[in-house]
């Protein structure tokens, strides 16, 4: 019987370019109400933190939309919000009123100091980014010892029926392929995170027709899949899929347009750097401090 083949610890390839621009737009413009939504949801799940984190980085913060749940449930903590480095660093036109405003307080990615925080956040954003490992290993270096990891994302299950309908009409996937939970709980691993735990559940949405459906979504990004349909779609293509929508939703009970999202939740924690033992063994100074607090720490 042949052996199992490895899990996948990469995300399938997407359109790399058409990915930024999704973000940039998202970034400029206010959080998706989906985002807030997940971030309350999320922010229910803060019991399972025993110990009231110092310094919280809130990963992507205006995109996902948490800073309110983060302030609510940490009021004495640092909160340092992360953006995408292109939409932090990206210059303002000389005609723009950015220019004469105040340097924004969010930090890049590259500007988080290693080992400074006790709490990662980072909500429905995951499924932003062409390298989900990189990521996990971002949040991993941004940790201290013991520090606490907790995300969400899009999972594989989103818009279902949007995706059958595109795939009976001959036009192609509606969006990028999602990365299963499972498929991230080995990537935690990969990242050095321990004791990961995925969890997700099913949201179900609804508007009153199709137009008002398809103007939520593009709030939500864009297809990003390297084999979306080549070229701008022309408006009598848009009439056929209102159209489609339109005949989906006669079929529900509501006469209502119905689209549902998975949403993958995942929490782990940063545990003490383990170093391999040979006859010479050479450990990072960093590595080492960290090993010591924790051995005083675990004392009786």
């Amino acid at each position: 019987m042949p052996p199992n083949p490895p899990k996948s610890t990469t995300r399938p390839a997407v359109d790399g370019r058409a990915l930024q621009r999704a973000v940039r737009r998202l970034q400029a413009a206010p959080a998706p109400w989906l985002h807030g939504e997940v971030a309350r949801r999320m922010g229910e799940r803060l019991a399972i933190v025993r110990q009231e984190p110092g310094i919280v980085v809130d990963w992507w913060s205006h995109i996902g939309a948490g800073s309110a749940v983060l302030a609510a449930a940490y009021p004495r903590a640092e909160v340092v919000a992360v953006e995408p480095v292109a939409v932090a660093r990206e210059p303002a036109p000389w005609w723009s009123p950015r220019r004469w405003s105040p340097a924004p307080s969010a930090r890049t990615a590259a500007e988080v100091t290693d080992g400074q925080a006790r709490l990662v956040w980072a909500n429905m954003m995951l499924h932003l980014v062409a390298d989900p490992l990189a990521i996990l290993r971002e949040w991993h270096r941004a940790l201290a010892v013991d520090g606490f990891l907790m995300f969400s994302t899009l999972g594989p299950g989103t818009l279902e029926a949007l995706r059958s309908l595109y795939a009976a009409a001959g036009w192609g996937p509606p969006m990028a392929p999602l990365v299963d939970m499972h498929d991230l709980g080995d990537m935690l691993v990969e990242a050095g995170f321990a004791d990961p735990v995925m969890d997700q559940e099913s949201l179900r949405l609804t508007w009153r027709n199709a137009s008002e459906a398809l103007s939520e979504l593009r709030s939500l990004g864009s297809n990003v899949a390297l084999d979306r349909a080549p070229g701008l779609r022309t408006p009598r293509w848009h009439r056929r899929l209102l159209e489609a929508l339109d005949r989906v939703a006669t079929h529900q009970p509501s006469g209502q347009v119905q689209l549902t999202f998975e949403i993958v939740y995942g929490h782990a924690f940063k545990p003490q750097p383990r170093v391999r033992m040979t006859d010479e063994s050479a450990v990072p100074m960093a590595d080492m401090r960290a090993m010591l607090r924790g051995s005083r720490t675990r004392r009786p």
